[in-house]
């Protein structure tokens, strides 16, 4: 089974969808875990949410990078800029990758725009995520 980590700051939205995505549809090949650097100390509703939407009932915390401090993956995958730049040395095992997604807890409108927001960036990370996982040669 390989391991990849999703990174972003908060670790309340976007890398928790892509865990739950991959955990979801690559659990033959793939165990998902995800953190921040700053983590936000919750996971956005909203993301539980449009997860909830495609059948994933995800229980997810935010948690530090600090929690992984050891651990070996085979691939980190940052999902936001400042989690590219601002990941940690000791993660340099696996291979690293980014692809950044837009922050749908950013977003301003009304409830309905932002869950629109939300569903977006949810099939773009299924898209992409799974894309580039299923890409890979090990």
């Amino acid at each position: 089974m390989l391991k990849v980590l999703f990174l972003c700051t908060g670790n309340s939205c976007r890398s928790q969808m892509a865990e739950a995505i991959v955990n979801q549809y690559c659990k033959d090949y793939w165990q998902a875990f995800s953190a921040g650097t700053a983590p936000a100390g919750f996971v956005h509703p909203m993301a539980v949410w449009v997860l909830h939407e495609i059948g994933i009932t995800h229980a997810g915390r935010s948690k530090s990078v600090e929690e992984f401090y050891g651990q070996t993956f085979d691939q980190v995958i940052t999902v936001c800029g400042n989690a590219e730049q601002n990941c940690p040395v000791w993660l340099g095992h696996g291979k690293k990758v980014h692809i950044g997604f837009q922050d749908p807890a950013k977003f301003e409108g009304t409830e309905d725009e932002k869950m629109q927001q939300f569903r977006a960036v949810r099939d773009e990370i299924k898209e992409k995520v799974i894309t580039y996982l299923n890409s890979l040669e090990y």
